[in-house]
């Protein structure tokens, strides 16, 4: 019986979420299984991997093969690297201890790297809601400025509207005054 290491889909349309089974490699993608594994959900960022490292490598020193993507995950979480240092402790290169402290370091630095790549994520998102806000607030500002604007040319016409008759009444009575001038000189 041939046995693989592969995922097994769930969730809904767009939102795939995945089981990491192992399971007969005649047996359909979501049918039965064996053992779970663990989790893989790759709509968070990053990746939401949960996996039983110690059954994952059980398994593979057993003779299952992962799928490719199954295998990809292996190697993110460290089962791979996990079952190649055991089997350099089968060969007598080094001791479980030193196996171990390996692997420990191996993880702590794993464990950097993503904490890294989550507050990167973390300051971006924070940099461009900055940036978006700035830029609002630049929107605003020339909003407020073109209706103050439009205010001010408002009441420039209103006052030249209002100034134009004073200066026609003028013009209408000067020539009535020089008719009056003209009639008392007669």
């Amino acid at each position: 019986m041939s046995v693989k290491i592969r995922l097994q889909r769930h969730g809904k349309k767009g939102k795939p979420f995945f089981h990491i089974v192992v399971a007969d490699a005649r047996a359909r993608r979501d049918g039965r299984f064996i053992e779970k594994l663990g989790i893989y959900n790759p709509i968070t960022n990053p990746a939401t991997i949960e996996l039983d490292v110690d059954s994952a490598v059980k398994w593979l020193n057993n003779g299952a093969q992962p799928t490719d993507t199954a295998r990809a995950i292996l190697s993110y979480k460290g089962a791979l690297y996990k079952k190649h240092l055991q089997g350099g402790v089968a060969k007598g290169a080094f001791d479980e201890a030193e196996a171990e402290k390996r692997f420990n370091a191996w993880l702590e630095a794993k464990e950097a790297a993503v904490n890294a790549k989550k507050d990167g994520l973390t300051q971006s998102k924070e940099a461009a809601k900055k940036a978006a806000l700035e830029a609002e607030a630049k929107v605003n500002e020339a909003r407020i400025a073109a209706a103050a604007q439009a205010e001010a040319d408002a009441k420039a016409a209103e006052e030249a509207a209002n100034a134009e008759p004073v200066a026609e009444e003028t013009t209408e009575e000067t020539p009535a005054a020089e008719a009056e001038g003209t009639e008392a000189e007669a």
